[in-house]
């Protein structure tokens, strides 16, 4: 894609940028498309505890091939579980480049526990990473950031308030308050130029599910595909653009249809 250079002169933070086939890189790229300076932050240790494939660039290799690699820079590994790491990407990201204008919280815990299985520590790190941070990193935002128009903030829920997600009870419950916090922040954000979004892209194809159960859930798109990692980057592109200013305190559901009550068998 050639750069639209509708972000030219904006500089966005993008977090959870450590596999190239994972939203946040797909997300990173397209902002470096139209013409933003972009910085990205990752955490690997993170990835080799899923079942999931791990890059072996990781955060330093995402973009490396990108044409607009020169736009581009990436931070060492950042654990949002502790709670000093929010303000410290955001500071990083204005020595580097002198702003931040786009803030997009990509990063998230993944977590495999059941009701029954659910232990506080569980519970305590989902919340800590996937919804603390985000606060924390709304907060560094409207600290750090002169007041004016033009600012931006969109992270991701799960579909957790469609419908259950009963084996991952501490990542639900932790993206389940990213959902319900949005117009709060949109209102508090919104008297200094930053809004607001939330986004729930749907079953993305980032590697995470593989041979059969990757045909049946492809087949519950009326598509007959997954959603993918730039069908989420179009809409954050458009979110974070000028044409998307009058748009905050909202929670898109981006699925493609997605049927999940007509979920097929799968075989075993």
């Amino acid at each position: 894609m050639s750069p639209s250079n509708s972000l030219s002169g904006r500089v966005a933070l993008v977090t959870g940028v450590s596999r190239r086939i994972g939203i946040g890189a797909a997300v990173a790229a397209r902002l470096l498309d139209d013409g933003a300076r972009v910085v990205t932050t990752g955490f690997e240790p993170h990835d080799e505890e899923m079942p999931w494939e791990t890059d072996a660039g990781g955060a330093a290799a995402a973009l490396e091939e990108h044409p607009a690699a020169d736009r581009w820079h990436a931070l060492p590994p950042a654990d949002f579980a502790d709670p000093a790491t929010s303000d410290r990407v955001v500071a990083a990201t204005i020595e580097r480049f002198g702003a931040v204008d786009i803030l997009v919280a990509n990063h998230a815990r993944s977590s495999h526990q059941g009701f029954a299985e659910a232990t506080v520590e569980e519970l305590d790190a989902c919340w800590a990473i996937n919804a603390r941070s985000v606060i924390l990193l709304a907060q560094s935002l409207a600290e750090r950031r002169p007041p004016g128009p033009g600012g931006r903030l969109v992270y991701f829920t799960s579909g957790q308030h469609i419908g259950p997600m009963p084996n991952e009870i501490a990542y639900a419950v932790s993206k389940g308050a990213l959902h319900q916090m949005t117009a709060t922040l949109a209102d508090a954000l919104i008297d200094r130029g930053v809004t607001v979004n939330c986004i729930n892209p749907g079953p993305t194809d980032t590697g995470y599910a593989k041979g059969r159960s990757h045909e049946v859930i492809a087949r519950m798109f009326p598509a007959g595909r997954w959603g993918r990692t730039e069908d989420v980057a179009n809409l954050v592109a458009w979110l974070v653009s000028a044409q998307g200013e009058w748009m905050t305190g909202q929670v898109h559901v981006s699925e493609g249809g997605f049927r999940r009550w007509a979920r097929p068998k799968v075989e075993r």
